[in-house]
């Protein structure tokens, strides 16, 4: 992949990329299965709706907890952890009850807050700056490849065996991926000036001294986030309501989510070459512009078209939220600012559906498609300013001074 400054992303792959594609693969073979079970087990629509929210809901009330647990005890070990923890939420789920099935997804959710935050924080500090976008859009990259091979895997597994083998298979990836993560190297404790651990800070104190940061690049990293959100949703629902069929439907989705893996490791060489700007503005103008074009489509064909300039748009812009977490995260109290980070971006992946949802209720499906345009439109004006003014001002990777952070990070 990269060996240039005599680095190499390949000495990686399996203890911090293996995990994140068998992760992804776990979830991504558990969620297209989770509405069903719920049904099957006595829920309403309404109810299975709600359960199969709750992967993201035990993600969401996790990630500042996450990053004391990762502080405390290394990244290796939350890995491992959360591998273990996630699979026992499978074991707990497959037993016969709706209450065990909610449990076990929650649980799930959970552990899935503590394995992402572990898994950037040793990338962020593994990977030199030099090298920093194009490690942590793979990482993007990868997970997204495990959420597509996983229901791919699942699908053929459930046909020969039936639904439980999904299931055995989510405990096998995430077995597998606390596995891989035992091969990953500790990393060395900050230490003071004096060779001493230096006093741990909480969540609060980063949020107070870090709160320029949050409050400009967090909103944007928000807004991001809402547009991807509903880019999710988007597609099937447009889909659906220009009248094409459920296979055409997953045809279109699938293309699209194609488009957006093939081009992530080169959106991350972009930034590191071109600085972070390069590629987040771009990426929000184009899923922007996609957004805004989709409601005058009435084809298979032109839904496919906007479709696919929505993947490329995501694809471009994988790593894009990681990368910036990770460039002003503090060195000390890093765990706790990307607990905050993934609380905005959770935030926003929530905001952005449920924005689509209300808008259509109130004015119908086109309008609320176009509101989260406008969205994609405000995320692109807030990277294009805010994040290169802060490195301006000195905030960096070592939280305020360091004026040669902004070299590393030009353009932000």
């Amino acid at each position: 992949m990269s060996a240039e400054l005599g680095f190499d992303l390949r000495r990686l792959a399996v203890p911090a990329y293996g995990p994140s594609l068998l992760f992804g693969a776990a979830e991504g073979a558990l969620l297209p299965i989770i509405p069903a079970e719920a049904t099957s087990r006595g829920a309403g629509v309404a109810l299975a709706a709600f359960i199969a929210m709750l992967f993201g809901l035990g993600s969401f009330v996790s990630n500042i907890p996450a990053s004391g647990l990762t502080d405390r005890f290394g990244e290796r070990r939350a890995l491992v952890f959360a591998g273990l923890v996630a699979a026992l939420g499978c074991v707990l789920a497959m037993l016969p009850s709706l209450v065990s099935l909610i449990a076990g997804v929650f649980v799930i959710g959970m552990a899935s807050a503590v394995f992402l935050l572990a898994r950037q924080k040793y990338l962020t500090e593994a990977v030199p700056i030099t090298h920093r976008a194009r490690a942590l859009s793979l990482l993007g990259g990868v997970m997204r490849i495990g959420f597509f091979i996983g229901p791919l895997i699942g699908a053929a597994l459930i046909g020969i065996l039936g639904v439980p083998a999904a299931w055995i298979l989510a405990i096998a990836c995430l077995l597998l991926a606390g596995w891989c993560a035992t091969r990953m190297e500790d990393l060395p404790g900050a230490l003071d000036a004096g060779g001493a651990t230096p006093a741990r800070v909480t969540p609060r104190d980063v949020l107070r001294t870090h709160l320029p940061v949050f409050a400009t690049v967090g909103l944007g990293v928000l807004l991001v986030q809402a547009v991807r959100g509903s880019r999710q949703v988007v597609i099937p629902l447009w889909s659906a309501h220009v009248g094409l069929d459920e296979q055409t439907t997953s045809l279109v989705y699938a293309i699209s989510a194609g488009i957006d893996m093939l081009v992530f490791y080169p959106a991350g060489r972009v930034m590191d070459l071109r600085g972070r700007r390069a590629v987040a503005v771009p990426s929000m103008l184009l899923m922007a512009a996609a957004l805004a074009v989709m409601p005058f489509t009435h084809t298979a064909a032109t839904v496919l078209a906007v479709s696919c300039v929505l993947g490329f748009g995501n694809g471009i812009g994988s790593g894009l939220v990681m990368t910036l977490g990770a460039d002003f995260s503090p060195d000390v109290g890093r765990a706790a600012f990307l607990g905050i980070w993934r609380q905005l971006s959770d935030t926003g992946n929530t905001l952005g559906p449920l924005t689509l949802s209300g808008v259509t209720a109130l004015v119908g499906l086109a309008p609320a498609v176009a509101v989260n345009a406008l969205l994609g439109l405000a995320a692109a004006g807030v990277l294009a300013y805010w994040p290169a003014r802060l490195v301006r001002e000195g905030w960096g990777p070592h939280g305020r001074p360091q004026d040669d952070t902004e070299s590393a990070t030009r353009g932000s």
